[in-house]
């Protein structure tokens, strides 16, 4: 066996590190772009109780965070986003979608709209090559990869605005969805959005690297009485699940990584069509899409009720109860402890929509094998979309 060192290669530690070690009981480590990421800390039905019940902290340095500045950067972002960049107000957060010029959808993620000509991008992947090509034709605009710098922890769950306003964050509890503001906090500047991953009441805070211990020493004093709690990758795909939010690797997978055709997804696949404006000026992809506007995506990410307590995920969908056509498959399913039902997004043949949906479940009990056909039943609505996640000012628990 080769001796080869490959600890260049070792997952780098998160601005955070020290206190999620020492939370982190199991040493439950995955990575995700070259940080360590938690699985789970203590448990993760534990930690996603936490979310709906109280309150957790999520780790997302790892994230993407590019800030796109100067004369241009509106119309750079414009041309290269499917949504209308124009229309977003200073210190405002928006959920944008960008594809090739086949409308095939390279990533999600948010842009923060800090002044006339400044913006910050985050996304799940590196996306510095695309941001770079994105800007030819445009004199005047630079991007700055400041992922290493800038340290992120998203605050969800009801008790949330009540940990900001213990740490004296004063009028935090009138930060509307999708909203930026700015405090002080140990003589420098603590950004915090109203945003998140989970469905609930929640915020994402960033701050200098450097800084990242003293937010976190300062949001877990403030949440001692808050039952707050970090969580770790599986209790967020719970929450974001219920919520009804797409995942890379479930739901859709990132075009530029793609090898098989039509494995990637365009929006209208995804049910976002309207994340795309047509009005707006020419954006990448643009005649793709309006072509598939007309025809109709071919499939559709559906939600489904599922019947029984089984979850269906990696399932089939049918057309009949027999099972003797395939029309789609399940990409995420689980049963909701909130809900108290048994949820899935799939993806099925659009046609079908209308007509029967079964699913072919199969599941283990004490090593033995079974399978059930379940009945599905298509769900209009988020599968959880509390009053409280929505409210301004916000509830203090």
């Amino acid at each position: 066996m080769s001796s080869a060192d490959f600890s260049t290669e070792k997952p780098r530690p998160s601005p955070f590190q020290p206190r999620l070690d020492e939370r982190n009981i199991h040493d439950a480590w995955s990575s995700w772009n070259g940080y360590k990421l938690a699985e789970y800390y203590y448990e993760a039905e534990y930690e996603y109780f936490c979310i709906r019940n109280t309150c957790g902290t999520y780790d997302i340095c790892p994230m993407q965070k590019y800030f796109i500045s100067g004369p241009d950067a509106e119309k750079m972002l414009n041309r290269m986003v499917t949504r209308d960049v124009t229309k977003m107000r200073n210190n405002r957060v928006s959920y944008v979608l960008w594809c090739t010029d086949e409308g095939r959808l390279i990533d999600d993620g948010t842009i923060f709209r800090l002044a006339d000509d400044s913006f910050m991008l985050t996304c799940g992947s590196p996306s510095t090559a695309w941001l770079k090509k994105s800007t030819l034709g445009f004199a005047n605009v630079t991007i700055d990869d400041r992922s290493d710098e800038l340290a992120a922890l998203a605050l969800q769950g009801p008790t949330s605005c009540a940990v900001l306003k213990r740490m004296g964050l004063k009028g935090i509890e009138q930060a509307k969805p999708f909203t930026i503001h700015h405090f002080d906090f140990l003589g420098d500047s603590l950004m915090v959005s109203r945003t998140g991953f989970t469905g609930d009441l929640g915020y994402e805070l960033w701050i200098k690297a450097e800084l990242a211990l003293e937010l976190w020493d300062a949001v877990y004093e403030a949440g001692a009485d808050c039952g707050i709690h970090p969580f770790g990758e599986q209790a967020t795909n719970m929450a974001r699940l219920e919520a009804g939010f797409i995942m890379p690797g479930y739901e859709f997978n990132e075009a530029l990584k793609t090898v098989h055709f039509e494995h990637d997804q365009t929006p209208f696949e995804l049910n976002l069509d309207w994340m795309v404006d047509f009005k707006k000026p020419h954006f990448n992809g643009r005649a793709a899409l309006l072509e598939e506007s007309r025809r109709g995506p071919r499939y559709t990410l559906t939600r489904l009720d599922i019947e029984g307590n089984k979850p269906a995920e990696g399932s089939f969908i049918y057309d009949s109860r027999d099972c003797s056509r395939d029309i789609g498959y399940v990409t995420s399913g689980m049963w909701s402890p909130v809900v108290k039902a048994n949820i899935a997004l799939a993806m099925i043949e659009t046609p079908h929509l209308n007509g029967e949906l079964w699913a072919e479940i199969n599941y283990e009990k004490e090593l033995r094998h079974y399978s059930k056909v379940a009945r599905c039943s298509v769900k209009d609505e988020p599968f959880w979309a509390p009053q409280h996640a929505r409210e301004t000012p916000a509830r203090d628990y």
